[in-house]
């Protein structure tokens, strides 16, 4: 074999061996979806579109929000497991939903089933009455649903979601005992009590600031360890004597089995999607309260959600 022989051979098989790490290096290569298993215009529709559109212009490639809504939060969950794990698939996790479904029915996924990439978003939960209800703080909600048992009507956003577990821990540490109405969005769930279908509407804190600026909408209390910033004036349920804390972090995360590399890829976007001064400018005006997580540390908060409602659901297990 000649030298220029052996030059072109040696070439072509590094060529080859280069191959595989130059296919990596260039992804993503085309358009990414984004599961939101709830429907459009509520919290987690909103952090689904934030992301996606800082990721877009990171990657380079378009980043589609896809609403999955139904079940609670199942039927986005499950295609999210269901998909393929090649990058071009992830998807919006809402603890405790995400950990709450599969304790209390039979479902195709579970924690370990998903890749956690990172926590984004961390919204305490709140209760609100129309403005005439005669209700004034969380002490005279337990009092009217003690007094008329199953009559006190509440706007949730399907069974095993946030809305469903604040009210349910409500119920658990007073004794008072609610009708539950489930709506398909988290919209349908706020104007519910605007047209008076229900005596309480429930939300996140971001998304009912959001959703009903200049609406009859009065908050009694938001389920914080300490008062929020978006709403400094809003007591806690603990300031009001019940201890019940209640947050969905909605963070993201890939099908089971993402490839390492790709998986490395998501975490260096995501650091630097916290840290952009524009993204953060875009959860204050859109009422998104960002509590970043890292994958390591976001995957040990899912752990730490799943021990706390088993123990729950040992100890009470609810049911719809």
């Amino acid at each position: 074999m000649t030298l220029l022989s052996r030059r072109t051979a040696l070439g072509a098989g590094l060529a080859v061996l280069a191959a595989p790490r130059l296919a990596r290096a260039a992804w993503p290569e085309r358009q990414i979806t984004l599961i939101v298993p709830f429907g459009a215009g509520a919290g987690t529709d909103m952090t689904g579109r934030n992301i996606a559109q800082y990721l877009t212009k990171d990657f380079g490639q378009p980043v589609v929000v896809l609403n999955r809504p139904g079940a609670g939060g199942a039927v986005g969950y499950t295609a999210l497991a269901e998909a393929a794990p090649d990058g071009y698939t992830i998807g919006i996790t809402n603890t405790p939903g995400v950990v709450i479904i599969p304790i209390e029915r039979s479902v195709r996924f579970g924690i370990n089933t998903f890749t956690p990439l990172a926590g984004v978003i961390e919204d305490p939960a709140v209760f609100a009455v129309h403005p005439d209800s005669g209700i004034n703080n969380a002490a005279e909600l337990i009092a009217r649903a003690k007094r008329e048992p199953g009559l006190v009507t509440v706007s949730i956003q399907g069974v095993g979601g946030s809305a469903w577990v604040s009210a349910k821990m409500l119920e658990q540490a007073t004794g008072a005992k609610f009708e539950l109405v489930s709506y398909n969005a988290g919209t349908a769930a706020v104007l519910a009590l605007v047209k008076r279908d229900v005596v309480v509407g429930t939300a996140n804190l971001g998304e009912g600031i959001m959703m009903t600026s200049g609406q009859p909408w009065k908050v009694l209390g938001v389920m914080s360890a300490q008062r929020n910033p978006l709403a400094p004036d809003v007591p806690t349920f603990r300031e009001q004597g019940i201890d019940v804390v209640s947050t969905t972090v909605r963070g993201l995360s890939a099908p089971p089995n993402l490839p390492a590399e790709i998986a490395a890829r998501y975490a260096a976007a995501l650091d630097r999607m916290a840290a952009d001064a524009e993204f953060q400018a875009l959860c204050r005006r859109t009422f998104q309260p960002l509590n970043y997580m890292p994958a390591q540390r976001f995957a040990e908060h899912i752990r730490a959600e799943d021990r706390l409602f088993r123990d729950m659901w040992q100890r009470q297990p609810w049911s719809q």
